[in-house]
């Protein structure tokens, strides 16, 4: 099964790139995260997928735009619910591009993550995957999660402290 791949980040790649590949999957990477805050951030982990994806020999598409205003745009009314948007705007930009490049299905490093809500990530996958005629591969990678992150301990790759958006980022310092 070819499979394009959403990756948020180089650690979390590690343990569902590992399950695809050892699952027969010829996977491609695929580098959307525009709702990543502040720009240091952005490029610091831009740069881990490279790092990582050289060690492995993963070939990766990368979107470098810094899309901070409109993520903002989309959020700030309303940020309690900016999970959803940010997820299913960055899965959205993978089905489309899966369907435009010939990739017969997709998937996230997002499902890695514990932090992460799983079932809306999997209905927006599905949704998205119907609309642009691409199946949505979803598997609960959080299973590896101890093994993941040994391993990108041991490849030496940059490992951010919060998911990534500027909210998430105030919350990393503002407990509520």
């Amino acid at each position: 099964m070819k499979l394009l791949l959403h990756i948020c980040c180089g650690p979390c790649a590690v343990y569902p790139v590992k399950e695809l590949r050892s699952g027969g999957a010829e996977v491609t990477g695929f580098f959307f995260n525009h709702n990543i805050h502040p720009y240091t951030e952005f490029r610091a982990r831009r740069n881990a997928v490279r790092e990582y994806a050289g060690m492995i020999e993963l070939e990766v598409i990368y979107r470098n735009e810094y899309l901070l205003e409109e993520f903002l745009a989309n959020v700030a009314g309303n940020p309690q619910s900016r999970c959803g948007y940010c997820y299913r705007s960055r899965l959205e930009e993978t089905a489309k591009t899966a369907a435009e490049l010939g990739f017969p299905a997709f998937s996230s490093t997002l499902l890695y993550s514990r932090y992460q809500n799983h079932d809306l990530i999997r209905e927006f996958g599905e949704k998205l995957g119907e609309h642009y005629g691409v199946k949505f591969h979803y598997d609960d990678f959080r299973r590896g999660w101890q093994d993941g992150i040994d391993l990108s301990k041991e490849m030496g790759l940059y490992r951010q402290k919060y998911c990534g958006c500027i909210y998430s980022e105030k919350d990393r310092y503002v407990r509520k």
